[in-house]
């Protein structure tokens, strides 16, 4: 698909119309959802009004709200930027990855961060979940935790994984859709534009993570899911490779996944769901490891060469932000 837009839109306008982009996606999911949901479940869209007031009325609501959930991010965060970037008149292949393949080694060992981090993060998550606010903040307060509690009882009604078909459903609608999507969305396009407009990668990676986290509405897990985002957004400035930052987020929701599905089936009886810190010698090891790993990764992704590809098409005169990282 040759592009019809121009490379070399300033980046406050990518970003307007990759929300553009998005929203469009959105109606499409809808569409597609209204069809699947009548023929799956022998309701109408206007039916599934009333389902998704109260999902808990409907014996086949969680699964309705599995599948909407499913359909909304493939269409908004999968199918948008991608058509996208194609909209652009870019190569999707050197454009989110514009360095050369590093080993399958240092993509698992990406992915095992993740699980290595989780006792560290898990103090960050106590503090944050036990957030006391000003009192002049007091309205917001009440607010989001009423917004929390609301998410939290939907997340435990459609988070039911005690079967293997369960359990494969949750790991492609839980896992594989959002770590592709928002990786897409918040490092390959929202990270690359805010850095061709700062010209500073920290900035790029941090104001990502922030909008990242924004977007979950869980103000009590704001600061944890933040960090998540700048620890992918770093992954993918080091290693060149979208699928790098996508192997870790699919880890992170996978992992949690998993574990419910262990705990479900009694296979092990501690609360997957608690906000408490573990025990500080987990966290003191944990934060040990996780510099170690995180360090040896910087050491082994920074020295990866830039794609042929990218090198020829930046001669050829087609402006790339790739170079620019």
């Amino acid at each position: 698909m040759k592009g019809f837009i121009s490379k070399d839109l300033h980046p406050f306008w990518v970003l307007l119309l990759l929300l553009a982009f998005m929203i469009a996606g959105m109606f499409i999911a809808y569409f597609v959802f209204s069809l699947l949901v009548t023929w799956v479940f022998g309701i109408s869209i206007l039916e599934f009004a009333t389902v998704a007031e109260n999902p808990a009325s409907n014996p086949n609501g969680a699964n309705i709200m599995l599948l909407m959930q499913g359909v909304l991010q493939f269409f908004s965060f999968v199918v948008a930027p991608l058509y996208m970037l194609k909209a652009f008149g870019y190569n999707l292949d050197t454009y989110l990855n514009w360095k050369v393949k590093p080993s399958a080694l240092l993509l698992l060992l990406s992915g095992l961060l993740i699980v290595v981090l989780m006792p560290a993060n898990s103090m960050v998550i106590d503090w944050n979940a036990k957030l006391e606010l000003p009192g002049f903040m007091q309205e917001f307060a009440e607010w989001a935790r009423a917004k929390e509690n609301e998410m939290a009882e939907l997340t435990k009604l459609i988070a039911d994984f005690s079967t293997l078909p369960k359990l494969l459903v949750g790991i492609i609608v839980v896992a594989v859709i959002p770590a592709i999507g928002e990786e897409l969305v918040f490092r390959g396009v929202l990270q690359r534009q805010l850095h061709r407009w700062t010209n500073n990668t920290h900035v790029a990676i941090w104001v990502a993570a922030i909008v990242f986290s924004s977007i979950h509405m869980q103000f009590f897990g704001f600061i944890p899911r933040m960090v998540l985002g700048a620890l992918f957004g770093y992954l993918y400035f080091w290693s060149g490779r979208i699928s790098v930052p996508i192997i870790a987020h699919f880890v992170n929701n996978g992992f949690t996944v998993f574990l419910l599905y262990l705990q479900q089936t009694g296979k092990i009886n501690f609360d997957v769901e608690s906000t408490d810190a573990m025990p500080w010698i987990w966290v003191l090891l944990s934060l040990v490891l996780t510099a170690g790993i995180l360090y040896y990764l910087y050491q082994q992704f920074s020295p990866l060469p830039v794609r042929e590809a990218s090198v020829a098409e930046a001669k050829a005169g087609i402006r790339q932000d790739e170079d620019e990282y």
